[in-house]
């Protein structure tokens, strides 16, 4: 193992090879997204995924090298955003990676940062069952941002660690444990073009907000939106704030967007080791049960006390999530 040049020393050392593979696989793409554009395109069109969503050739060839590395190891199942059915690498292996290997792959061409994320579980005997499970279960997740710098964010249950790339020596250094997700941010990040498929509860949380200091809030806010779910993470995990994809009325989001078992679970398990929050809206994310392997969900995270707060939005009757924020007495404190 050379792809990690720490871990903690109680952790499990069948755990940590795997996560050495999967930060070995890291480094390499780190690499040849730095010579994108020199060598092969990698923001090129690559066909559609079993959802039906645009794939990049980079999204191929990330899928190709981690489901390669994992295969020489302890990883009995893989399930892969880029696959339709869960891949059976070891019959024997003790662990099942849930893997999007490239997220926010739509931002390649612009210089966006884009990332993986993964979640591993203890391997049960039929593949789907090892991934239709509460998030809960899981025994680490963590992401990687392929940004300014080559960042590596990993938990095995115990807070979240930060590795950071070195780019001579093709290892990630670990800077530590990193702290709890501020609660005093001003920022949040929500699509806002798509404000009028909304709910009322969503719909009246974001108007509080863009009323600033004039509204119930009494302060401002600055919104992000980077649609790169890595990248978003990361400023949360950095600076604090609040994230949401809620579900809306159009065709094919009433349910949410973003999947639970590649990229909702892991989030939420980094975060919650964090010190922040994850939900649909109304309950704990990690508390889900899928029942598909590609199920989407609607997700909020960031803060623990904004979290909160949009559940109480969703508690109050429809009269007062519809009115002006002006008569909305309730959050005036």
């Amino acid at each position: 193992m050379n792809a990690l040049d720490r871990i903690p020393q109680t952790a499990d050392a069948l755990l940590v090879a795997e996560l050495d593979r999967l930060a070995g696989v890291t480094a390499q793409l780190a690499r040849r997204i730095a010579r994108g554009g020199i060598d092969e395109n990698l923001g090129g069109a690559a066909g559609t995924n079993t959802d039906g969503d645009a794939q990049k050739a980079l999204d191929v060839i990330a899928d190709e090298a981690f489901m390669q590395a994992l295969a020489g190891g302890n990883v009995r199942h893989y399930a892969s955003e880029e696959q339709d059915v869960v891949v059976t690498l070891n019959p024997e292996g003790r662990f099942a990676v849930a893997i999007d290997p490239l997220d926010g792959s739509s931002n390649i061409d612009t210089n966006v940062s884009i990332g993986t994320i993964f979640g591993i579980y203890p391997a049960e005997a039929a593949p789907e069952a090892s991934f239709l499970r509460p998030g809960r279960d899981l025994l680490a997740a963590g992401y990687a941002i392929f940004g300014p710098q080559c960042a590596l964010m990993v938990t095995l249950g115990d807070g979240v660690l930060k590795y950071v790339l070195d780019p001579e020596t093709e290892t990630f250094r670990l800077i530590g444990r990193i702290d709890d997700v501020p609660v005093d941010a001003n920022e949040y990040a929500i699509n806002a073009s798509n404000y009028r498929h909304w709910s009322a509860p969503i719909r009246a949380y974001v108007d509080d907000r863009v009323a600033g200091c004039e509204g119930p809030t009494g302060m401002d806010f600055n919104m992000r939106w980077i649609a790169s779910l890595v990248a978003e993470t990361h400023r949360i995990l950095t600076r604090g704030g609040i994230f949401l994809y809620p579900a809306d009325d159009r065709q094919g989001y009433a349910h949410g967007r973003l999947r639970y078992v590649y990229e909702c679970a892991p989030i939420a398990f980094l975060v919650e080791q964090a010190g922040g929050s994850a939900t649909d809206g109304e309950a704990r994310i990690l508390d889900t049960v899928p029942t598909e392997l590609h199920e989407r969900v609607p997700f909020i995270f960031g803060s623990a006390n904004k979290v909160a707060r949009v559940a109480t939005y969703h508690e109050l009757p429809n009269e007062e999530t519809s009115a002006l924020f002006g008569a909305r007495g309730l959050f005036r404190a």
